[in-house]
C-alpha cells in the first residue's frame, strides 16, 4: 500500500514536470489548483460535532439553567427568550452578521468586515474560509453562528423577570449586529485586537466579557425587579438548573476544543484544560460558600462550574493543565465574591448573575491567559515564560470590549425604549410574565 502511494506521487510529479516543459501557463494553473486548501474529513467531522455541541449549550442547556433559577411564574418567559434568541440570531447571522465578522472590510478592516457575503453570497459546498481551510465554509459559518447565538442569550439572565418580549426581539437583533459582530471581527476576523496580539482562543472577550458588560448595563438601565430585597426570589427548580449546567459543561467541549477548528493535539489539550478548570472552579466556589455561609449549595457548585468554563475559554488553546488549575481556582473564588459580596455592596439587580459569572469570569480568564500562556501549546508566551507584556495586551483587549459593549448596549436600550418601551408594567411583573406575555403557565 505504501509503495503504491509513492508510485502515484512519482507519476504525478513526472506529469507536472512534463506539463511545465510543454505549457508553462497550464503548469501555473495546475500549481494553483494544487495549492487550494483540501477539505479534511476528520476535521470536518469534529467541527460538525462541535457545532451541534455548542448549539446544545443554548437550547436546551442555557434555557434549562436559567429556567430553573427564576421564579415559577417566569420560567416559560426565560425559556422563550433563549429559544427566540436562537432563531433571531440565526437569521441575522445568515443575512449580514457572518459577513461583518469574517470577511475583508477593506478600509474598515481593523473594525468591521465587509458586505461580500451578504446573504451568504458565494458560499458553495466546497468553499472554505481562510481561517478554517480544512473544513467547508458552511460548517465554519454555522459553528460561528452558534457562538453568536449563545452570547446574547447569556444576557437575558441579567434582565430576567422584567423586559417586554417585543423589546427583547428588537434588542437582540440590534445587539448581535452592532455589538457582537464587530467585536468578533476585532478578535478573530482580522481586526485590530487580533492584530495587536490579544489572546482569546474561544471567546473570553468576544462572548463572556461582552455579554457580562451588556448584562450589567441592561440590568442597571431597567432597574431592580419589583420586590427586590424584600421578597423571596430563590430559584424555583434547581433540578432544571443542574441539568442545564451539565449540558453546558458537555457542550463547552465543542465551544473550546472546537475552536481549534481541527481534530488534533490542540483540540485535545483544550478539552483537557477545560475539564480541569471547570471542576476546580466548582470546588473553589463550593468551599468558599461553605466557609462563608456554612453550607455548600447546589446553586453554588453549578455556578462555580460555569465560572470555570467561562474563565478557561480564552485560555483553552494556550495553557497547560497547571495553568488551568490556577485559572479555575481564581475564577471559582473571584466569581463567588463578585456574585455575592460585590453585588450586594453596589446594589444592582443582575437577576441571574450574568456580570458576576460571565463578566468577572471572562476578565479573570483573559488576564490569566497572559500569565499562563505556553508557547509550545499555543505559539504565544505568557508572563511565566518571560513575556510580561502579554498581560497588558490582554488588558487592552478587555478595555476595548468593555467600552464598546457598554456604550453600544446603552444606546441600543435607549433606542428600543423609545420604539417599544423596555420594561413591563408593575402589575404584569408582579403577576408574572408567563401568563401576561405568553398566555401560558407551568401548572
Amino acid at each position: 500500500m505504501t509503495l503504491a502511494k509513492y508510485l502515484r506521487g512519482a507519476v504525478a510529479a513526472l506529469a507536472a514536470l512534463l506539463i511545465a516543459k510543454l505549457d508553462p501557463a497550464l503548469a501555473q494553473e495546475a500549481a494553483a489548483e494544487a495549492a487550494k486548501p483540501t477539505i479534511d474529513s476528520g476535521d470536518t467531522a469534529w467541527m460538525l460535532t462541535s457545532t451541534a455541541l455548542v448549539l446544545m449549550m443554548t437550547v436546551p442547556g442555557l434555557a434549562l439553567f436559567y429556567g430553573g433559577m427564576v421564579r415559577k411564574k417566569n420560567v416559560l418567559s426565560i425559556i422563550m427568550q433563549c429559544f427566540a434568541t436562537t432563531c433571531i440570531v440565526t437569521v441575522a447571522w445568515m443575512v449580514i452578521g457572518y459577513s461583518w465578522a469574517f470577511t475583508d472590510g477593506g478600509g474598515m478592516q481593523s473594525y468591521l468586515g465587509g458586505m461580500s457575503q451578504f446573504m451568504l453570497k458565494g458560499m458553495t459546498i466546497d468553499s472554505t474560509n481562510a481561517l478554517a481551510a480544512t473544513i467547508p465554509e458552511s460548517v465554519f459559518m454555522t459553528f460561528q453562528m452558534t457562538f453568536a447565538i449563545i452570547t446574547p442569550a447569556l444576557i437575558v439572565g441579567a434582565f430576567a423577570d422584567r423586559m417586554k418580549f417585543s423589546a427583547l426581539v428588537l434588542f437582540i437583533t440590534l445587539w448581535v449586529l452592532i455589538v457582537y459582530a464587530p467585536i468578533a471581527h476585532w478578535v478573530w476576523g482580522g481586526g485590530f485586537l487580533g492584530g495587536a496580539g490579544v489572546l482569546d482562543f474561544a471567546g473570553g472577550t468576544v462572548v463572556h466579557i461582552n455579554a457580562g458588560i451588556a448584562g450589567l448595563v441592561t440590568a442597571v438601565y431597567l432597574g431592580k425587579r419589583a420586590g427586590y430585597g424584600t421578597e423571596n426570589m430563590a430559584p424555583h427548580n434547581l433540578v432544571y438548573s443542574l441539568a442545564g449546567a451539565a449540558l453546558l459543561w458537555v457542550g463547552w467541549f465543542g465551544f473550546n476544543a472546537g475552536s481549534a477548528v481541527a481534530a488534533g493535539g490542540r483540540a485535545g489539550m483544550a478539552m483537557a484544560v477545560t475539564q480541569i478548570a471547570t471542576a476546580t472552579a466548582a470546588l473553589a466556589w463550593m468551599f468558599a460558600e461553605w466557609l462563608v455561609h456554612r453550607k455548600p449549595s447546589v446553586l453554588g457548585i453549578i455556578s462555580g462550574a460555569v465560572a470555570g468554563l467561562v474563565a478557561i475559554t480564552p485560555a483553552s488553546g494556550f495553557v497547560g493543565p497547571a495553568g488551568a488549575l490556577w485559572i479555575g481556582a481564581a475564577a471559582g473564588v473571584g466569581c463567588f465574591f463578585a456574585a455575592t459580596t460585590v453585588k450586594r455592596a453596589i446594589g444592582y439587580d443582575d437577576s441571574l448573575d450574568v456580570f458576576g459569572v460571565h463578566g468577572v469570569g471572562g476578565i479573570i480568564g483573559a488576564i490569566l491567559t497572559g500569565v499562563f500562556a505556553v508557547e509550545a501549546i499555543g505559539g504565544a508566551k505568557g508572563a511565566l515564560e518571560g513575556n510580561v507584556g502579554q498581560i497588558w495586551t490582554q488588558i487592552e483587549g478587555i478595555a476595548a470590549t468593555v467600552i464598546w459593549s457598554g456604550l453600544a448596549t446603552f444606546v441600543i436600550l435607549v433606542v428600543v425604549n423609545i420604539l417599544t418601551g423596555v420594561r413591563v408594567s408593575q402589575p404584569v411583573e408582579i403577576e408574572g410574565l408567563d401568563i401576561n406575555l405568553h398566555g401560558e403557565v407551568v401548572p
